[in-house]
């Protein structure tokens, strides 16, 4: 059951996003070519997003539990550092570059387009090399604590 959930919750995700054009880069391009051909339709596909996740959360999260897990898994980090505004705006300058964002592109996987291909290898790469660094530089901080430098 939890298996099927998952794959009915991501098909309606996917269809979403294929309805709304957010699988067409060039719908997020032209939302960002403010001085060219401005489409402001995106704005409301996020308003639609947010709307649907402001009532959704509050339908959900009263309750114990979520349905197929023992707990809710949500941020707990309120703070704003160096690595939230810069991954944040990383994302943003890929996502204005490219006309994709994951969520976007995945989707349009089904499309068998090369460029969509690309972006989701460069995607995961990019996801790998972040990685590394992050287990890098913690291992970097464990060695200055443990020998006080």
């Amino acid at each position: 059951m939890r298996i099927l959930s998952i794959y009915l919750i991501g098909l309606v995700f996917g269809i979403g996003i294929v309805i709304s054009g957010m699988a067409n880069p060039a719908k997020v391009l032209n939302f960002f070519d403010f001085f060219g051909i401005w489409d402001p339709s995106l704005i409301f596909v996020m308003g639609g997003a947010v709307t649907v996740a402001f009532f959704g959360y509050r339908l959900v999260l009263p309750r114990p539990r979520p349905i197929f897990e023992g707990r809710f898994q949500l941020p707990t980090a309120t703070r704003l550092d160096a690595r939230l505004i810069g991954g944040s705006a990383l994302f943003g300058v890929g996502w204005g570059i490219a006309g994709f964002c994951p969520g976007g592109a995945l989707p349009a996987l089904g499309t068998g387009r090369i460029e969509v291909i690309l972006f989701t290898a460069a995607l995961l790469a990019g996801i790998f090399v972040a990685r590394g660094l992050q287990a890098r530089l913690r291992n970097r901080n464990s060695s200055a604590a443990t020998t006080g430098a």
